[in-house]
């Protein structure tokens, strides 16, 4: 059965090709995939190294703990992978000193568990305490403890090892495309709330469809922890990556991007307040004046293209494509800001008549602008000229020795080239 294609019209959409194979081979390469594989191969590679050299018939510590070590990032592989090694030996070694003394009761159970908790906070396991517990349990149920306690220590430092020198030799894949996909998912779901609003300004609105665009702009909460959490992992994957060479940059950019989107979200959410608020204050007539939603519609059009510019400029690396981005959300926050204030003259004079409500639309105004002003090209910029020095003094004072060090080598190499003579003395 050959692939199938979709028509839409006389044309077919090569890219809608629903063939298993291809879509297999596309995805191949997802991070996902790949990560599943690496785990996989991990576990494997772990446990006949343990057939080798354990005593155990089935070793499958060894395979369990490089499983859990090889973590999704190098980084936190480096970073997670030995307290979780800890936790498992300071368990064993809790089993092995109970096992001399007493044998597997209720009591000497809850002695174990209690032991194990305490004694994991104060060797620095983090979120691995529940693990010694859990590592002291498994030894103290077994019997010959003292031979098989020691055989775990071995299986687990093998299955430790393999992990971590499997994530060297074959680095994790980058997690930046599924952040800046995220990201981009989010800003389109903010610019399609802006297109909504601006599509239900130009008439009578009721206070329930109203609502319920308030609901959809707070339900945009969550979505920022899932975009969060998604681009914490990719700052993970950048970090200690050697196919990475510009990590920080890419991790400040994003990170910016996203603390800019965050804040436009919740003044986009407090402009859907005002706009309910202006709702149920005008039950029986139109929101605004037909001159006035025109105008209102114009801006809110204005700035969804805008929030979807903002987000394709954060998330593209390529120069020349960045430049174009930067070049779009710059036109469209002038053509924003210029409609702002066509609406601003225009709610002048409808103030001046009706001085109904007029706090509300000074409220919506001032959301426009700050919306605007967040996303503002030059803004921009600066917050990342900012957070990149935060980051290199941070980098700084972490390590103040090599700083030292490499200063002092820079100062002896100046010294030789001003201390060696230039030619001939005479």
């Amino acid at each position: 059965m050959g692939p199938v294609v979709r028509k839409s019209g006389n044309k077919p959409h090569v890219a809608e090709v629903t063939d298993p194979l291809l879509d297999l081979v596309r995805r191949r390469r997802e991070p996902v995939v790949v990560q599943t594989v690496r785990s996989t191969v991990a576990a494997v590679l772990a446990y006949v190294v343990a057939l080798v050299l354990s005593s155990e018939p089935a070793p499958l510590t060894a395979p369990l703990t490089a499983l859990l070590v090889v973590q999704v990032t190098l980084y936190a592989t480096l970073t997670t992978g030995m307290r979780r090694v800890n936790a498992v030996v300071v368990g064993v070694l809790i089993a092995i000193g109970f096992s001399a003394l007493v044998g597997l009761t209720w009591w000497s159970l809850g002695l174990i568990i209690l032991a194990a908790l305490v004694i994991g906070r104060f060797v620095r396991a983090g979120e691995f305490v529940p693990e010694v517990a859990i590592s002291a349990m498994l030894v103290l149920g077994v019997t010959r403890v003292a031979e098989t306690a020691w055989d775990r220590v071995l299986e687990t430092l093998i299955g430790a090892g393999v992990g971590l020198l499997f994530n060297v030799l074959f680095v994790p894949p980058v997690w930046v495309q599924p952040a800046s996909a995220a990201i981009e998912d989010l800003a389109g779901r903010m610019r399609r709330l802006l297109v909504c609003l601006g599509d239900e300004v130009g008439g009578h609105i009721p206070v329930s469809e109203a609502a319920a665009r308030l609901h959809e702009a707070r339900r945009l909460d969550h979505d920022i922890v899932q975009v969060d959490a998604a681009l914490r992992q990719a700052e993970d994957s950048l970090r200690l990556n050697p196919r990475v060479k510009e990590g920080t940059l890419y991790r400040v950019v994003l990170r910016t991007g996203l603390d800019t989107l965050e804040i436009s979200a919740v003044v986009l959410r407090t402009l859907c307040r005002t706009l309910t608020d202006l709702a149920k204050a005008r039950t029986q007539e139109h929101l605004f004046a037909p001159h006035i939603a025109t105008a209102l519609h114009e801006v809110f059009q204005h700035m969804a293209r805008a929030v979807e510019s903002f987000a394709v400029l954060i998330t593209t690396q390529v120069g020349a494509n960045a430049e174009e981005a930067e070049a779009r959300l710059a036109e469209e926050l002038a053509r924003s800001r210029a409609s702002r204030d066509v609406v601003a003259h225009l709610l002048l004079g409808g103030v001046q008549e009706h001085p109904r409500q007029w706090q509300l639309h000074g409220a919506l105004l001032a959301e426009i602008d700050r919306i605007l002003d967040e996303l503002d090209v030059e803004k921009r910029s600066q917050r990342l000229i900012e957070e990149l020095d935060r980051e290199s003094r941070e980098q700084r004072e972490k390590y103040r020795l090599v700083d030292r060090l490499r200063g002092r080598i820079n100062v002896t190499r100046t010294s030789d080239r001003t201390a060696k003579p230039q030619g001939p003395v005479p």
